[in-house]
């Protein structure tokens, strides 16, 4: 005699629910964590590179990026040619005869100032090199330029974060080192395209008000700490 099919007790599918809960609460507190890990990340690379940038202005009397080939041969280990450097007018600023913004990481990369062994290959005015990244695989730049939200075409030295960062983690990192609005403060909105596609400023802060819009979560944004 076979014995009836028998179900799920309400108990056990309970269970299962809870299991179930538990799972995708971690889940998400895991994803949380590591978008504040990645957030924490991204203000320590910027504060070191700005530090960086200082100190060697404070070593050198000069600007990395702007620094003249001349004296970056002469001053700075490893520099190939005497023809890996700026103009030096006192700013990193891309020009038809120097594209100063990716000098910039050679020379603070020579001077031992940040990490990595950044090169310039190729004659001036556009030689081709690395760049740092951000935790999202999309370039940083460090210029002089107009290129950020609210500039009222006043340009500033700016640090890029380059793009592909979500909005929420750019609401978190100007609610931590500025004053969380995406067109105002020393962090601000960048168009600026590190790889993939410039952002949208429309799609990443809501500009009646300037906050992120961290609830949308936009991918693809960028932001400009402003010196």
């Amino acid at each position: 005699m076979t014995e009836a099919p028998r179900g799920f007790t309400l108990i056990e599918l309970a269970i299962v629910l809870v299991v179930i809960g538990l799972l995708l609460g971690g889940i998400l507190k895991g994803q949380e964590l590591i978008e504040s890990a990645r957030a924490r990340n991204l203000i320590s690379q910027l504060d070191s590179i700005k530090a960086a940038y200082f100190a060697f202005q404070d070593k050198y009397r000069a600007v990395p990026g702007d620094y003249p080939g001349h004296l970056a041969h002469a001053n700075l280990s490893g520099i190939a040619g005497r023809q890996v450097g700026g103009n030096g007018d006192g700013v990193v600023r891309d020009t038809p005869a120097a594209r100063e913004s990716l000098l910039a990481w050679v020379h603070l990369s020579h001077a031992n100032l940040i990490s990595g062994n950044y090169q310039a290959a190729g004659s001036q005015p556009d030689p081709q090199g690395e760049w740092p990244r951000n935790p999202y695989g999309a370039t940083l730049q460090l210029q002089y330029d107009d290129q950020f939200t609210g500039s009222g075409g006043m340009p500033r030295l700016n640090l890029k974060t380059g793009n592909q960062v979500p909005a929420r983690t750019l609401a978190e990192i100007d609610r931590k080192i500025d004053d969380g609005r995406a067109n105002s403060g020393q962090f601000r909105f960048s168009a600026f395209d590190g790889g993939g596609g410039p952002p949208s400023d429309s799609r990443c802060f809501d500009p009646a008000s300037g906050l992120w819009r961290a609830a949308d979560n936009e991918a693809n944004c960028g932001a400009a700490a402003l010196f």
